[in-house]
Parts: C-alpha cells; structure tokens; sequence
C-alpha cells in the first residue's frame, strides 16, 4: 500500500478532496498540521484519517523518518527549508497560474489585480513552495460581472477536482497531459475550457 501525507494548516477542504478520491484506492492518506487546533486536524479527525500535530521546526526529523511516497501540501502557512523537498516527491497546489501571484493571498491579490484569467498550478516543489516543475496548471476565468466568492469558489472546487488526479498520477508514473485535465475537470463551472456533459 502506497502511503501519502498532506501537509496544510487550514481549512481541510483539499485534504477531504484527497481522502475521499483515495478511499478505495491501495493508498494511505496521512494528515499533518502545524496548528494543533485547526479545522484541517477536525477534518482529519472526522473523515477518522490518521493525524498528527506537527510544530513546522520539526518536520525535517518527521520526513525523514517516515516513508511516505509523496507529500503533498495544501495551503500550509509555516515557511519550510529547502532540505525538507530532498526527502522525497513532494506536491505544493498553488491558487494562481505560477509565476503570478506567488505568495500569500493570490486568489484576492489576483482578483483585485483585473487579471481576466486566473487559476491554479500543482508544482514538485524545489526551493519553496511557489518553486519547481510545474506539472499542472488549470485557468479560471473572471469575468467583469465576476463577484469575488464566485471567483474564490471556483477555484476551490477546481482545486478538490484536479489536486488528487495530479497526486495519483505522480504515485503511479503515468503521463498525462492537458486534455486529461480538461475531462476530468468536465463538470466544474467557470473553468476554462470545461466542457458540459
């Protein structure tokens, strides 16, 4: 059985995305957090996924001690040495077409910019977590009637659609391209290139 950690600080919302795409699939999903109280750990709990409190000075110790075959991260807010992405495969998702708008607050940095195309991109991760090989990128159009939270939702849901393909995909040394994305990605609205079925 392959074994994944998802690394984030937040919400939970792509951890719930990754866990419930894996759920009958040979992979462990393991959360880790670096806010003890933080409704990625409740999310954790209820969705009964192994879990662990993990202050950001100790991940070094923690990854390399643990064999997981991929780490991805989402939304994770503590800032993480370089010498951690040796480790091992890891994954950062990225609300933004990298290289715009790297850094904290991209949906409403974007938003606020007049950007009429937005998205999100899925990165190896190499020096930071807005750098490395992109593997994936995925536009969301904004529109001049646009409101923000459709914008913001839009995103989210692209996110919990697209994140855990790419994570599979990567597990498992396949190749894929665009259109892979494009037909998985088929019923969200708003995305660029979706089409309805």
């Amino acid at each position: 059985m392959k074994k994944i950690a998802v690394l984030g600080s937040s919400s939970g919302q792509n951890l719930k995305a990754i866990a419930n795409y894996f759920a009958d699939k040979s992979v462990s999903v393991v959360a880790v957090s670096d806010i003890e109280n933080s409704d990625f750990l409740k999310v954790a709990k209820e969705l009964d996924l192994d879990w662990k409190f993990l202050p950001n000075e100790q991940n070094f110790e923690y990854f390399s001690s643990h064999n997981f075959d991929l780490v991805a991260i989402s939304d994770y807010r503590s800032e993480l040495k370089s010498d951690i992405f040796e480790l091992g495969e890891y994954l950062n998702l990225h609300p933004s077409l990298l290289p715009s708008f790297k850094g904290a607050d991209a949906i409403s940095r974007a938003f606020l910019s007049g950007v009429k195309v937005s998205g999100i991109t899925i990165l190896r991760v190499k020096d930071d977590l807005c750098s490395g090989k992109i593997l994936a990128q995925y536009p969301v159009l904004i529109g001049n009637l646009t409101h923000f939270d459709e914008f913001k939702s839009e995103i989210f849901s692209l996110a919990d659609v697209l994140y855990p393909i790419v994570i599979d995909k990567i597990l498992n040394n396949q190749v894929f391209d665009f259109q892979d994305l494009i037909t998985a990605s088929s019923n969200c609205k708003g995305c660029g290139g979706c089409t309805k079925s």
